[in-house]
């Protein structure tokens, strides 16, 4: 028989939970007992698995003894109170939340080396989707273009903001369509048909959390020395899916084609060919590829590339890239 691993799920009944343990019976990964846990609220609700309604329980007062591996999928307050306590009784921990700074950001296809280093429990983070995608994207291209900078305007789906955010886009375009007043409740401001130029508050030197939190992890997980990142986070009005524009300062004279061909090579990436170009709700919602398109030269730098990402922020940028994260450790480490 197989060997076999206890897991945990925590925030088991959101958008991210859900899809995680969705995608750990897609893939078969080798679940012993799956504890499904979140907060009290949602505590009794059941998730299917494997033909079965598991019953989700109360995280208060688990024994994280009991399981191997932990994936926090419950928001940065939960993962601050619990997976310090789940890594201390020899549970490795998957944070999805960035709230670990101490916390190894992996993403398999870029820096799936860097577990070497580690010992185990394993304290690991699954970084924001919209590093999570660009970095699998620049991975392939990093050796071979000398990047200097990386320049990022992301439009973010409301789904970033868990389903709250996808509740608060369908009520406004409701009310909108059915032309009566609207009030703004989640966000400061009307969000339906409208495209807002910051996700959360902004903090010293006018950066929000999530901006510096890309940054940061885009850096850490390429580990490309002197690599300068800036980015630019939007909310847009789209429930699921990240659209995300790139601009690449590199080394010297870009050669599309050969940039082409790398990409094209990448196992999980799908590069659209010149003429067209790939859309969220078109080709990446649902779907474990990432889509890259508008690649492109610099119209007065040639050492400049331009491209387009759209992926899943919830399904390929957080929940995917988690459980393959959790596929590396034990196939290798556990």
């Amino acid at each position: 028989m197989s060997k076999t691993f206890d897991i945990a799920v925590i925030g088991a009944t959101g958008a991210v939970g859900e899809t995680l343990v969705q995608l750990l019976e897609e893939r078969e990964f080798p679940v012993g007992a799956l504890h499904l846990l979140a907060g009290n609220a949602s505590a009794g609700q059941a998730v299917a698995f494997r033909g079965k309604n598991l019953r989700v329980r109360d995280l208060v007062g688990f024994d994280f003894a009991q399981v191997r591996l932990a994936f926090f999928a419950a928001g940065e307050e939960v993962s601050r109170q619990y997976a310090a306590q789940a890594h201390a009784a020899g549970c490795s921990v998957i944070d999805l939340s960035g709230a670990l700074e101490q916390a190894l950001p992996m993403v398999p296809e870029a820096n799936a080396e860097a577990l070497t280093g580690a010992s185990a429990p394993y304290l690991l983070a699954s970084p924001a989707p919209a590093a999570t995608a660009l970095a699998a994207v620049l991975a392939p291209l990093r050796a071979s273009l000398g990047l200097r900078k990386v320049t990022l305007n992301a439009a973010l789906a409301v789904s970033s903001l868990g389903r709250a955010g996808v509740a608060e886009l369908a009520r406004q375009t409701t009310e909108l369509l059915n032309m009566r007043p609207l009030e703004p409740q989640l966000f400061d401001r009307q969000v339906a048909f409208n495209l807002l130029a910051r996700v959360g508050e902004l903090e010293e030197g006018g950066h929000a959390r999530l901006e510096r939190r890309v940054a940061a992890e885009l850096k850490r997980v390429l580990g490309v020395e002197g690599l300068r990142v800036s980015v630019t986070c939007m909310l847009a009005p789209v429930f699921f899916g990240d659209s995300l524009a790139v601009s690449l300062e590199t080394g010297g004279p870009v050669d599309t084609a050969a940039v082409a061909a790398l990409l094209e090579r990448q196992p999980g990436l799908e590069l659209v060919e010149d003429g067209d170009y790939p859309t969220v709700v078109g080709d990446a919602v649902g779907q474990d590829e990432l889509y890259v398109g508008r690649l492109r030269a610099g119209l007065d730098d040639p050492a400049e590339l331009n491209l387009w990402i759209t992926s899943d922020n919830v399904r390929k940028g957080s929940a995917l890239n988690a459980v393959q994260i959790g596929e590396l450790l034990i196939k290798h480490y556990l």
